[in-house]
């Protein structure tokens, strides 16, 4: 037997999907407004996961143009039947208001590394769509469904309805198979079937710290479903001194062995106000059947920190490494997964060949923009970290600037950016964007000498500090400790009551204010850990 240490994945992956196949495991993870979309992870021993090929890499796939924060892509579903991966997905345009402006689609693929098909559209009703393969050869999708009535409640519960594989549509008409328990915010429903029994997975409660599993079954797939005694079968909610907070959105899969194993949102907050900078993550917990229902090992609905498997000797893959030290020095055809551009890929607006060694970025919108942004970021992975990067660029004047960028959205962020002022010349100057008040903390900024400059941001949990170099030997501290709390998926439920999902990332961009892409040069990205 061996241990795993949850979270599993570190960093920008919640919403999981779990899938074994073999002596395969597999996890579809969320990624949001980030590009290209949803996150695919192969183990073999459930410890070690390596990175495989993003399914969702061409804009007839995923259109992300405009999408509001924290929407995009939310908590696709991947499945295998008959020798097909088969991902559901949701592309979710608009949220937080009164209605939710939402696409759902589905494509395929026989290897799991691609390629992946064309988009067949499903429904708009709703999002979190799972596909259930039933016994008998028919396919249905599950979604929740979305209320904008005022005197309803708002997630009105899951819906299901047959999808025809020979057809590629949705026929006959949507069911609703359960309208939800007191907890509420019924979402991310998932059907399995086991020994005549069709049991319902669903997450409730909210995304916050009241989150939870819970479990229903039936013996018909129409219903009605019966809740069980083990419920909540996940949640932190009654735990508040567990490190694991927010666990919820579970979804279970059986090894080859015959071992059942639930995979599970999480998240690890700071502090006295719970502030999870790294986003929400994915877990991973040891299931046992107990008189006909799923339960955590032990019959406890608590998330553990550690988690026994029964895979001692497997090898670790090559490129399992998510959370460790890496650098992307720009020497190749591609640049590292790792790093994800907003919303659209960079096309014409980066490039590896015309200074080889560097990333040519050619400046776009600003920070704020939903749309053309040049900005290439990697997920915050440890609460103390360091993100350095060397920048050669010449501004004209104060519309073009470039340089490193902590950021949650386009509401919050911080950018270290070498930009031009009409008195000082060149200058390194802080922009600070916190929860829509936007201000210059060292105003003009800092005169810099002519050249490449290095440019470093240190985390350390709930505060963040930027320097620069121009030797890449001697560093000084640029600007005033910052607040990384404000860059927390937590931070605007105390002060503007919006919902954000993404956690914090770390990258590098450019603007330019006059729509003439003044390009600048970066001689590579290394993201170091702080915490040995």
């Amino acid at each position: 037997m061996a241990e795993l240490i949850n979270p599993v994945l570190k960093g920008f992956h919640p919403d999981p999907s779990f899938l074994c196949v073999g002596q395969d495991w597999y996890l579809a993870t969320s990624t949001f407004e980030w590009w290209p979309g949803v996150k695919l992870f192969h183990s073999r021993d459930l410890a070690h996961w390596e990175r495989l090929p993003a399914p969702l890499t061409r804009q007839s796939q995923l259109d992300l143009t405009g999408v509001a924060d924290s929407g995009g892509v939310w908590a696709p579903h991947l499945s295998w039947c008959d020798g097909k991966f088969y991902l559901i997905y949701s592309n979710v345009h608009n949220f937080g208001g009164t209605f939710y402006d939402v696409d759902n689609y589905l494509v395929t693929a026989s290897d799991i590394r691609g390629p992946w098909s064309e988009p067949v559209f499903l429904n708009s009703s709703g999002f979190d769509p799972s596909l259930f393969h039933a016994p008998d050869g028919r396919k249905y999708l599950l979604n929740m469904a979305a209320e904008y009535r005022t005197w309803k409640v708002r997630f009105a519960g899951i819906m299901m309805q047959e999808y025809s594989e020979a057809e590629q549509r949705l026929i006959g008409e949507p069911r609703m198979l359960w309208r939800g328990s007191s907890s509420r915010t019924t979402e991310g429903p998932a059907l399995y079937y086991k020994d005549g029994w069709y049991y319902l997975f669903c997450a409730e409660g909210g995304t916050g710290v009241r989150h939870c599993e819970v479990v229903l079954r039936s013996r018909h797939i129409e219903g009605p479903y019966e809740r069980g005694p083990y419920e909540p079968l996940i949640t932190a909610w009654p735990y508040p001194a567990n490190p694991l907070q927010k666990a919820g959105h579970a979804s279970m899969a059986q090894g080859a062995d015959g071992s059942w194993f639930l995979a599970h949102l999480c998240a690890r907050p700071i502090g006295p106000e719970g502030d999870c900078i790294l986003g929400r993550e994915t877990g991973i917990q040891r299931l046992e059947w107990r008189d006909g229902w799923p339960c955590l090992q032990g019959g406890t609905d608590e998330p553990r920190l550690t988690v026994e498997t029964p895979y001692p000797d497997c090898p670790v893959p090559a490129d399992s490494a998510e959370g460790v030290d890496w650098a992307e020095e720009f020497d190749a055809a591609v640049w590292d997964d790792r790093l994800q551009s907003l919303r659209q890929p960079l096309g014409d607006r980066a490039s590896l060949t015309a200074r080889p060694g560097w990333l040519r970025l050619y400046g776009a919108q600003s920070l704020e923009s939903r749309f053309r942004q040049s900005l290439l970021a990697a997920r915050q992975q440890h609460l103390r970290c360091r993100v350095q990067t060397r920048l050669d660029f010449a501004p004209a004047d104060y519309h073009h600037t470039a340089g490193l960028v902590y950021y949650y959205d386009n509401n919050s962020h911080y950018y270290l950016a070498l930009t031009r002022d009409e008195r000082l010349g060149r200058v390194l100057t802080l922009m600070r964007r916190r929860l829509k008040q936007f201000d210059m903390p060292i105003g003009a900024g800092v005169p810099v000498p002519d050249g490449a400059l290095t440019l470093r941001l240190e985390t350390n949990g709930a505060s963040a500090q930027f320097f620069w170099s121009a030797d890449e030997m001697q560093f000084t501290a640029i600007g005033p400790e910052l607040d990384a709390t404000v860059l927390s998926d937590d931070a605007p439920e105390r002060i503007l009551h919006e919902n954000r999902f993404t956690g914090a990332f770390v990258g590098l961009c450019c603007q330019d204010l006059t729509g003439q892409r003044r390009c600048a040069d970066f001689d590579y990205f290394r993201y170091t850990s702080l915490e040995k």
